[in-house]
């Protein structure tokens, strides 16, 4: 009964933590973005530094109207939203915060995290079918094709460093993580944080979902609370792909703090991973659909199989 109880309140606090986390990191976005592009609004919602701009977004999409086009597959349309969200979600579970704090700690944890991470693109998929809409259906398309050239270097990037530690826990990889891991695995971290942009549609990879390309893509019929729900998603999905990040190739919870706040260095890496995602944002031009392609399979595939053969080497030549 305690041992239930123990780990019903690891989940609840690991829940809690990330929960929180992705409206913090919508939160930090109107605010770096302010700063950066020089943005008044944001920066006087509510008084200091803005504060209610988050709960002025809220309410907005909480008043909006739900609507469902008359030509859409209701019960897909209505779908997709939960089911871009949910995957997300469910990998927080899987993803230590410090030592023994993580809410299920599984031997093929990073199996698990990257083929629940793939679920979460179908709801785009669903949206932009079920809209009976032309340019959601283009949306979904270009979604589908950017998801096949991005993961492999995705899975491959991640390999890489399951071989390097030589197993698929998470905690494990941790535990195994060595500081001069980031000198020879640093090209896998790349391409692993590129590729993990491309598949959240992040910019400058926005390019089916980006209102001067096509719209909203897949989002276009959508208002109100689902699609808040494809926002939030969004958000979930950075704070998976920096949480991810920070665990395999940053070394989770190693650092200078003593293990009993591990769990506050890995927050502070992921945050900071966060912050560059919104810097790619405002910085970094959008690519054009054959430059996307060919940044996939001319650049990042080829570094990833290097990355993997190499540390394929150092394992057999260092035993």
């Amino acid at each position: 009964m305690a041992e239930a109880l123990e780990v019903l309140l690891r989940l609840v606090l690991v829940l809690g933590a990330f929960l929180t986390l992705p409206l913090l990191v919508g939160q930090a976005e109107h605010k770096v973005m302010a700063h950066m592009q020089g943005r008044l609004g944001p920066m006087y919602a509510g008084g200091f530094h803005g504060w209610a701009q988050l709960v002025a977004d809220g309410v907005k999409f909480a008043q909006k109207e739900d609507v469902v086009p008359a030509g859409a597959d209701r019960a897909v349309f209505q779908l997709a939203p939960g089911v871009a969200l949910v995957p997300y979600l469910v990998v927080l579970v899987a993803i230590p915060l410090g030592p023994g704090l993580v809410g299920q700690d599984l031997d093929a944890g990073l199996f698990f995290v990257l083929a629940v991470m793939g679920v979460g693109v179908l709801g785009a998929l669903m949206g932009g079918w079920a809209s009976a809409n032309k340019y959601s259906l283009l949306g979904g398309v270009r979604t589908a094709a950017q998801l096949m050239a991005y993961e492999l270097p995705f899975v491959l990037s991640a390999a890489s460093v399951a071989m390097a530690a030589g197993t698929l826990s998470l905690s494990g990889i941790v535990e195994a993580w060595e500081p001069w891991w980031l000198l020879w695995q640093l090209p896998g971290a790349v391409v692993f944080f590129v590729a993990g942009l491309a598949e959240l549609h992040r910019p400058p990879f926005d390019m089916p979902v980006a209102d001067s390309e096509i719209v909203l893509g897949a989002y276009t019929e959508y208002t109100g609370l689902r699609f808040a729900f494809f926002l939030l998603a969004e958000y979930a999905g950075i704070v998976v792909l920096c949480a991810l990040t920070t665990v395999l190739f940053l070394g989770g919870w190693a650092g200078p703090l003593p293990d009993g706040l591990g769990w506050l260095w890995t927050l502070v890496k992921t945050l900071l991973l966060a912050v560059l995602v919104i810097w790619v944002r405002v910085s970094v031009p959008r690519l054009r659909a054959d430059q996307l392609q060919r940044l996939a399979w001319q650049v990042l595939v080829p570094v990833a199989l290097a990355q993997l053969a190499l540390t394929g080497v150092v394992r057999v030549t260092l035993g």
